[in-house]
């Protein structure tokens, strides 16, 4: 009996052993694919035109500090690109997640009329498109002599579904009721119920989607395009797009690479910034459950 406890013993270790090597092996393989594409990125903001157009090598040049001088004097307003595409990032980021915590919260913790048939509509409106509502927001924010101001891309960002979704669904599993009745019975009002009770509790969830509608918001070329005008308020997905665009006299392909390269360090910067949060409140709800 004692050796058959061990054989089954030893099998069950040595299973456990090889699915740690092939969940190692996945992802080994998997962040070797999501690292390359940074790695030739790099290697392409090293070359020179001529180089990049002979084609591709996965050795680095010497042309790096070039194509970074190019960038910076040249023609292009990089750095008030970079300070514009940070202010809208991160001021659509902040009432992106407020906001839509808050309408989450309405949803979840309040009972009223046509409550579900509100929470109905807000996930239907995830399924239009921004480009079918385009003409009509370009019609509206021409009548508010809002055209060429950073206001039409912070302020709508307030009515999100998809967030307000995302962080409903959160509510539902780490939220109890209980607790908002005890802070009310203790004497706290809503607002301080949500600000000092809900969104602490929120954190994970609310970093989550503040990583991805900064993401969004800053690679966002579609609607800065459509509204922004003057040269000095561009973003950097619009500068880019007039590096590609140049002529064939001026268009130099180190130089998009290297805006590219340093349109995405603060992407990462917000990134490394948020994930611990995310990683620490996942493991705290978890011990908590």
């Amino acid at each position: 009996m004692d050796m058959q406890v061990t054989t089954l013993n030893e099998k069950k270790k040595g299973g456990v052993k090889q699915r740690r090597i092939i969940c190692y092996i996945v992802l080994g393989l998997a962040s070797f694919l999501c690292l390359f594409w940074f790695y030739i990125l790099f290697i392409n903001t090293t070359r020179s035109h001529s180089e990049l157009s002979s084609g591709f090598t996965p050795i680095p040049s010497t042309h790096l500090i070039t194509n970074m001088t190019n960038l910076f004097h040249g023609t292009q307003p990089v750095l008030k690109g970079m300070l514009n595409s940070l202010t809208v990032s991160a001021l659509n980021c902040l009432v992106c997640v407020y906001f839509s915590a808050m309408t989450a919260y309405a949803i979840h913790a309040y009972e009223f009329k046509f409550k579900k048939a509100l929470f109905t509509m807000i996930l239907a409106i995830m399924m239009i498109p921004t480009q079918v509502t385009a003409l009509g927001f370009i019609q509206l924010i021409t009548k508010m002599n809002l055209m060429d101001s950073f206001v039409p891309l912070i302020v709508p960002a307030a009515a999100s579904p998809i967030v307000f979704f995302y962080i409903k669904q959160y509510m539902e599993s780490t939220l109890p009721m209980e607790l908002l009745e005890a802070a009310r019975i203790d004497g706290a009002g809503e607002v301080r119920i949500f600000n000092g009770i809900v969104l602490p509790l929120m954190v994970p969830a609310m970093a989550v989607q503040a990583i991805f509608s900064f993401v969004g918001c800053w690679n966002n070329y579609f609607t800065p395009a459509l509204v922004l005008s003057s040269e000095s308020k561009k973003t950097l997905p619009i500068l880019i797009a007039t590096l590609r665009g140049a002529d064939f006299l001026k268009f130099d392909m180190g130089q998009v690479y290297a805006m590219i390269s340093f349109s995405i360090f603060p992407v990462i910067i917000v990134y490394l910034i948020l994930s611990k949060y995310i990683v620490g409140g996942l493991a705290a709800g978890s011990v908590k459950g």
